[in-house]
């Protein structure tokens, strides 16, 4: 089995590319590769920007990678309630080229923050939206207080009960 995972954010430090990359170690049977979204940085969308540059290669490739998948693991950055700038300027781009941007593969959404809600809003919408995209999305979890509960010196999570779900929240990919 092969898992694509990404931290939905460009932060070269962020705590859900830590996340992310923790959860994928999760599946010793599985292939993962980790993808870095700054590697597919992309001119602003917008509809005059499609005319001009068409399909770029970049989210071609992004799309690719998903679709060379069995499953998808994908923690979102939340800022101010909503997805990175980065991470919904990339996914634009991909579903002008592939509406079904997930491509029907299963799915783990995940979100962390430092604060108490964990990216609940921005996970949230992400769930809500993954259906209409093509994804088939087999768990979630917010993990709150991420530096309460992540460390990040080891690279997992400390708190047992967020530990058992996460677990849980990945396996469900093999089910």
């Amino acid at each position: 089995m092969k898992v694509v995972t990404f931290a939905a954010t460009s932060s070269r430090n962020s705590i859900n590319k830590q996340l992310v990359s923790y959860a994928a170690s999760l599946l010793d049977s599985a292939e993962s590769e980790i993808l870095d979204i700054n590697d597919f940085e992309l001119p602003l969308f917008s509809v005059d920007r499609e005319v001009e540059l068409s399909q770029p290669e970049l989210a071609k490739l992004f799309l690719q990678k998903l679709r060379d998948a069995d499953a998808i693991i994908i923690s979102f950055a939340e800022h101010n309630s909503s997805y990175s700038a980065a991470y919904k300027n990339l996914f634009d781009w991909c579903s002008r080229i592939e509406t079904k941007v997930f491509q029907g593969k299963p799915m783990v959404m995940l979100a962390t923050s430092p604060g108490g809600r964990g990216g609940q809003t921005v996970l949230a919408a992400a769930l809500e939206s993954a259906p209409r995209f093509g994804g088939e999305v087999k768990a979630s979890l917010s993990v709150p207080s991420f530096n309460s509960n992540f460390d990040t010196d080891v690279g997992e999570l400390t708190n047992e009960e967020l530990k058992a779900k996460l677990n849980a929240a990945v396996k469900s990919l093999l089910a």
